[in-house]
């Protein structure tokens, strides 16, 4: 009990020397603060980013097909779909067409996607991501909220054209807009039949981008991809899996770029926390002082300052965090979009769901706390061990 009593007055005379010096600590908070707020809300947006392309790669093909060549993609032969045939396990085979449409007034990139849905299973589902309108017939197309506010300008507009690859035009009216709540995805994506998009593009009649295979069996996905490879050796089969990994890997070398910058930020800070408290001002080591002449322990001290660090720090990694967690559920991690979603002009309107997991705040604490604490403490334990009558003259 009076060890209890004794550290608790010593955490009530550390509150009332911060109190005194509240000037000093509250710019010490608010730089510490703003430290844990970058490092906490990049990387609550990567994990979420990389959540939600966990959740939407979910609906990708299981494998895709590929045809490569000198290193570049190129149209697949439709007559590849027979050459699968003798492979066992394979449920569909689906040809696509998709391929970029550049937008000379705005400079934005569309994504054209040309796919007949009822040919894949659950396909016909495709029509409960759209909001107004139903799936596209001949000539029509479903558009992301980005196109619709670009072609359509957001209003009643039903009617727009799309240059061919020869420079004749392409009419086709709008059939629908996907809702937002797919805007990661569809954002930028205008979804036609497979005729219109094979037009649009100028490709033959028995060529497609590429083929999406659907297998029978979930756990069957990497035998079937490596006969589908051995089968057609001019070609690239690449299934859902890598996909996430591809996406896993984008995202975790562009956080990793960013987190070398906010590692500099991270340093400065504590060296600007090593010099505040290092630099102990004459009245402050005259406290010390007479601490120690009323009968203070250096150990004393030492807890004395080791209660002042960890409020400042608590104080300052709550309100840190908290910021960091408004940043990307609020603002859509406003500050590091650039930098995660890449070069394309049109930007979906995220809505992204921070996770706040145990491992992820321990390491955030590990790189900001620990620190802080051990530029706090060592300078006041040099300051403690000088003679109480040498700071007094």
């Amino acid at each position: 009990m009076m060890s209890f009593a004794r550290q608790a007055n010593i955490i009530d005379y550390s509150l009332s020397s911060l109190w005194r010096r509240r000037f000093k600590s509250l710019g010490v908070m608010v730089v510490f603060a703003g430290v844990i707020f970058l490092l906490a809300s990049f990387q609550m947006t990567t994990k979420a980013l990389t959540n939600a392309a966990s959740d939407i790669l979910a609906f990708a093909p299981e494998i895709t097909i590929q045809k490569m060549k000198a290193g570049r993609q190129e149209s697949i032969p439709l007559e590849y779909k027979e050459k699968l045939a003798v492979i066992l396990g394979i449920r569909a085979i689906t040809p696509r067409i998709w391929g970029y449409y550049f937008n000379e007034t705005s400079g934005a990139n569309y994504t054209v996607l040309g796919l007949d849905p009822f040919s894949m299973p659950l396909g016909d589902q495709l029509g409960e991501a759209i909001d107004t309108g139903a799936l596209p017939l001949d000539h029509e197309a479903v558009l992301g909220q980005g196109v619709f506010a670009e072609l359509a300008g957001g209003g009643d507009a039903v009617i727009f054209s799309l240059f061919r690859p020869d420079l004749s035009l392409k009419t086709f009216s709008r059939a629908g807009v996907f809702k937002a709540e797919t805007n990661i995805l569809t954002y930028d994506t205008l979804f036609m039949n497979l005729d219109d998009a094979r037009d649009l593009f100028s490709l033959p009649a028995d060529m497609a981008t590429d083929l999406c295979v659907t297998v029978a069996n979930p756990n069957e996905v990497q035998t079937i991809a490596k006969k589908i490879a051995a089968l057609l050796p001019d070609t690239r089969v690449v299934t859902r899996q890598q996909i996430q990994k591809t996406y896993q890997g984008v995202f975790g070398w562009r956080s990793g770029f960013a987190s070398i910058c906010l590692l500099t930020a991270l340093a400065a800070f504590i060296i600007f926390a090593w010099d505040k408290a290092s630099g102990l001002t004459p009245e402050e080591r005259k406290e010390i002082s007479i601490l120690k002449i009323i009968g203070w322990q250096t150990s004393d001290v030492l807890t004395l300052r080791f209660w002042e660090g960890v409020t400042v720090s608590t104080v300052s990694f709550v309100v840190g965090y908290t910021l960091a967690y408004v940043h990307v559920s609020f603002f859509e991690a406003s500050l590091f979009r650039p930098v995660l979603l890449g070069w394309s002009v049109l930007h979906p309107a995220l809505r992204l769901v921070p996770s706040v997991e145990l491992g992820e705040t321990l390491l955030i604490l590990c790189l900001t706390v620990v620190p802080y604490l051990a530029a706090t403490i060592i300078p006041a334990w040099r300051a403690a061990i000088i003679p109480a009558d040498s700071a007094l003259n």
